[in-house]
C-alpha cells in the first residue's frame, strides 16, 4: 500500500501528463503542485512508485508517465467525480429533452456523448429483454401482407412484414384487439404463455393468419433479441497518438459483439464503471480505456452507454459526463 504522499505524486503525474502529454519529471512535479517536500523527496517516490509499476520511463528522459497500474489506482482513489458545469447540465436538458422518438433520444446521447468527452461515444439501445409491450399494431401494406408494429414502454419500436394471403379489414381489426388484450403491459419473457390460446380465440378463416402473426412475433421479437448499438465521434481518436494500434481500435469498433462486450454487463445503476488498457476484453482495445454507466427507469435498468478514448484521459471529468447523460436519458424516457 502507498502512503498518502506518494499517492499525492502519482495523482499529481496523472494529472500533469493527461493535461501535457509529456512526461513528467519531479522539477515540474514541484513547481506545479504543492506538494510540500523537496525535489530530491519527490524523485524517491516516484523511484518506488516506478518499482512497484505505477508509472514507467518511456525513454531516457528524466520524465515518467502512468501505467495502466498507476491509472487504475488513480481511479480507484478519486474522491469526487466532476460536476458538469450548470451551462453543461442546461445544455444536455435541452438537447436531449427535444427528441421525439427513441432513435432520436439513442442519435441525440450518443452526439452528445462524443461532443462532451471529446471521445467515442457509445450507447447501447433499451434491451428487449427487459422491455414490456405497450401497443401492437397491425397494417395492411399489401393485397396478403401485414407490417406488424410493435412499441415497447421503453419507445424502442420493432416493424416486421408478413405474408398473410388474403384477410377482411374486420379480421386484422379483431387480431389487433385480441393481441392488445393479451400483451399490454406484459414483460417480453411472459409473451409466449399469454398467446399460446390465441388461436382458439378466433374463427377458423382467421387462424392461419393468427398463426403467421404470432410465429413472427415469438420467433422474431421474442426469441431472437436484437441488441441495438450506436457509436459517434471516431474522428476524435485522430487527435490521440495511438502509433500503430489506431487500426486495431477502429476495426473494433465496427464489431457489434465487442462494443457489447466493451460496455460491460449492467450493474449498479449509481456507479460509473471504469476499464483500463489491459482490463478490456478485446485485443484491439488494450491502449484505449472505457468508461460506463447504465441508465434506466426508476429502478428498472434497460441498458448501458459510455465513452472509449486513450488510457491517457481525463477520468474525472469523463466519467461525469458518462453519469450525468445517463441520468438525463433514464428521466426522459420516464417522462415518454
Amino acid at each position: 500500500m502507498l502512503d498518502d504522499r506518494k499517492l499525492a505524486v502519482l495523482r499529481a503525474i496523472v494529472e500533469d501528463y493527461v493535461s501535457t502529454n509529456e512526461p513528467v519529471g519531479s522539477k515540474a512535479l514541484a513547481d506545479r503542485h504543492n506538494l510540500g517536500v523537496s525535489p530530491a523527496t519527490i524523485r524517491n517516490d516516484m523511484a518506488v512508485l516506478e518499482e512497484q509499476g505505477y508509472i514507467a520511463q518511456p525513454h531516457t528522459s528524466a520524465g515518467r508517465v502512468p501505467t495502466d497500474k498507476g491509472y487504475r489506482l488513480f481511479v480507484d482513489r478519486l474522491s469526487t467525480i466532476k460536476p458538469l458545469s450548470v451551462a453543461e447540465r442546461r445544455a444536455i436538458e435541452t438537447f436531449l429533452t427535444g427528441a421525439y422518438d427513441l432513435d432520436d433520444v439513442v442519435g441525440r446521447t450518443v452526439r452528445l456523448l462524443a461532443q462532451l468527452t471529446r471521445q467515442v461515444a457509445v450507447v447501447q439501445y433499451p434491451s428487449l429483454t427487459r422491455s414490456a409491450v405497450r401497443h401492437v399494431e397491425l397494417v395492411p401494406v399489401a393485397e396478403g401482407r401485414l407490417l406488424l408494429v410493435l412499441i415497447t414502454n421503453t419507445g424502442r419500436v420493432e416493424q416486421r412484414v408478413i405474408e398473410t394471403g388474403q384477410i377482411s379489414e374486420e379480421s386484422i381489426g379483431h387480431l389487433r384487439a385480441l393481441l392488445n388484450t393479451c400483451l399490454d403491459g406484459l414483460g417480453f419473457g411472459d409473451v409466449p404463455a399469454a398467446v399460446a390460446d390465441l388461436p382458439d380465440k378466433v374463427g377458423p378463416d382467421e387462424r392461419p393468419v393468427a398463426a403467421a402473426v404470432l410465429s413472427v412475433l415469438l420467433e422474431t421479437l421474442v426469441e431472437k433479441h436484437e441488441e441495438k448499438i450506436v457509436f459517434a465521434g471516431a474522428a476524435n481518436l485522430a487527435a490521440v497518438d495511438f502509433s500503430q494500434s489506431l487500426r486495431e481500435v477502429l476495426v473494433a469498433l465496427e464489431e457489434q459483439v465487442v462494443l457489447m462486450r466493451l460496455l460491460g454487463e449492467t450493474g449498479d445503476s449509481s456507479t460509473v464503471t471504469v476499464r483500463i488498457g489491459t482490463e478490456n476484453p478485446d485485443l484491439g482495445l488494450k491502449s484505449t480505456s472505457v468508461v460506463a454507466a447504465d441508465y434506466g427507469v426508476g429502478d428498472l435498468t434497460l441498458a448501458r452507454l459510455g465513452v472509449l478514448g486513450p488510457t491517457r484521459m481525463d477520468y474525472p471529468s469523463t466519467m461525469g459526463a458518462v453519469r450525468a447523460v445517463a441520468r438525463y436519458v433514464g428521466q426522459i424516457l420516464a417522462g415518454s
